[in-house]
Formats: C-alpha cells, sequence, structure tokens
C-alpha cells in the first residue's frame, strides 16, 4: 500500500478450484520443457475485467458501492477455460468459452462504475483469458524484445485443452502486490452475481456502440 493508502487493483472472475486444478494438471508436464518463461501460479489465475491501478481509498469505497451495483444486475454465467494463443511476443494464455457475450457486458459494467469513479481505463475489447505466462528474457543490446518464437511451442501444447463448466458467480475486486518474485493477489471485496437472466445482453463492439443478441 502506498503512503497516501491506495492500492493497486483490478476486477476479475475467479475459476473455482476444481477448473484451477484440471488446467494446472495440463500445465505442470509442460512447464520444465521451456526455458525463458515467467509462469504463473495457480493461486493467481483469473479472468481480468478491468484493471484499475492504483486507487485511493474514497474513490475505493465509490468503487465498491458501485461494483455491488453492477453484480447485482447481473446473473451468474456458465463458463470453461479452453484453447491457448499469445499476445504478440509476451503473454501465453488460455481462453474461455461459454456465456461470452454475457461477460463481455459485464466487463463493460464494471469499467463503465470505473468510469464514473474517474478511473481511467483501457478503452479496448475485452479478451476473456487466464494468463499463464510471459517472456521473461530481458532486452537485447539492440534495445528490442526476442521474437516470440518462445510461445508459440507451448500455446500449440495447450490448444488442445477442454477445461469443466462451471459458474462464473461472484465479482471479485482484488488488489494486486508487487515487488520481488511473482505478483500476489489478495481480494478486497467479492460481490455475489444475483442479476436475474435476460433474454437480451448487450455489449459493446470495438467501434464503442452497443449490440444486443439473444440468448
Amino acid at each position: 500500500m502506498s503512503e497516501n493508502g491506495s492500492m493497486r487493483l483490478f476486477v476479475a472472475l475467479v475459476p473455482p478450484p476444481e477448473a484451477v486444478a484440471e488446467l494446472r494438471r495440463a500445465v505442470d508436464p509442460i512447464r520444465s520443457r521451456y526455458d525463458g518463461l515467467r509462469w504463473t501460479g495457480p493461486r493467481g489465475w483469473h479472468l481480468t475485467l478491468a484493471f484499475l491501478g492504483a486507487v485511493e481509498p474514497k474513490t475505493r469505497i465509490d468503487l465498491e458501492t458501485r461494483l455491488a451495483r453492477v453484480a447485482a444486475r447481473h446473473p451468474p454465467r456458465n463458463l470453461a477455460l479452453t484453447g491457448s494463443g499469445r499476445f504478440g511476443d509476451r503473454t501465453l494464455w488460455i481462453g474461455i468459452r461459454g456465456d461470452r457475450r454475457a461477460m463481455a457486458a459485464l466487463a463493460v459494467a464494471v469499467r463503465r462504475a470505473a468510469d464514473k469513479c474517474h478511473i481511467p481505463i483501457e478503452d479496448r475489447p475485452w479478451h476473456g483469458h487466464v494468463t499463464l505466462a510471459r517472456v521473461a528474457q530481458p532486452r537485447g543490446a539492440g534495445g528490442r524484445r526476442p521474437r516470440g518464437g518462445a510461445l508459440t511451442a507451448p500455446a500449440a501444447d495447450l490448444a488442445g485443452f477442454d477445461g469443466v463448466e462451471w459458474t462464473a458467480a461472484r465479482l471479485h475486486l482484488v488488489r494486486s502486490v508487487i515487488g520481488n518474485g511473482p505478483a500476489q493477489y489478495h481480494d478486497v471485496a467479492t460481490w455475489p452475481l444475483v442479476g436475474r437472466p435476460s433474454s437480451h445482453v448487450r455489449a459493446r463492439t470495438r467501434d464503442g456502440a452497443e449490440e444486443s443478441s439473444s440468448k
């Protein structure tokens, strides 16, 4: 925590223990095959809805009130961890299947809550995923990062992963503590998703408009 009491926060969904254990059984055998990757630990696996950065105490109180309202409006949704991919030459991830449009709508609602608290949020489409590893090699002498070949093989190894279905039933406000070693994550608050299912789910498209889809 900083001197003014601010915390580095994000909002996320957290897979249940059985989904985490299943993914761990798939990941553990391949971890030792690839040098140059910094693997995340199972205790830190989550689906980020919005990264908030440093948030001061007064703002956090307002944010918690607004996130509680978001959770009250959105129902639980069924998801599963599946497939794999990479963000350029930086990050290896596992994707999701299930009610992805509904989850995108939840991410939009979370970002709107943050915006109403004057918390700056990156304006880009939500991509549901769990981060598994990052390329750890330092920059070369020319100041450039190594190419993404380090992630091609592990992404291929995990491409066929298709996990058990689970219910995303709680919204988590999480504190991220960084320093020496892997980041540590601690729940600041959680809320059950208790909204009533609707036949229409609205989500923001890439150009910022909203679109509707029957479920």
